[in-house]
């Protein structure tokens, strides 16, 4: 099953999609593995690079974990206007259920710094919730 999302900041939509990757997951040892795919769509008037990520990770037994860094898969991508970029991550989590949520510090072509918000999203094992 999988979960989707989405979020406008100053005219930069993130799309989120997550997924359980059951055959990379150990239950026995609390090691719960999920991917996500990203879409950055530039939906203003000028060009911007992503510079920075901020993660917020939380799972189901209430544990916190910040990831913080320079791009995104070893990125930091000019998204010109009007174009979108996508890239797929993975998270491991000790419970079979948790979420994510954080900003981009992005770069416009004037030099101006802007945050862009990643929608808070929800990893979840598949009927985890029924």
């Amino acid at each position: 099953m999988t979960n989707s999302n989405f979020l406008i900041s100053h005219a930069i939509r993130v799309e989120v999609q997550s997924d359980y990757i059951a055959q990379q997951s150990i239950e026995a040892e609390q090691q719960f593995v999920f991917s996500y795919t990203i879409t950055i769509v530039n939906q203003s008037e000028e060009a911007v690079q992503l510079l920075n990520r901020h993660w917020l990770i939380t799972d189901a037994n209430g544990e916190s974990n910040t990831v913080s860094g320079e791009g995104v898969i070893g990125q930091q991508p000019h998204i010109k206007a009007g174009q979108s970029f996508t890239y797929t991550s993975g998270c491991l989590l000790k419970s079979p259920l948790g979420n994510m949520q954080g900003h981009y510090q992005m770069q416009r072509t004037n030099g101006e710094l802007i945050q862009v918000n990643i929608p808070l999203f929800r990893l979840a094992k598949p009927n985890i919730l029924n």
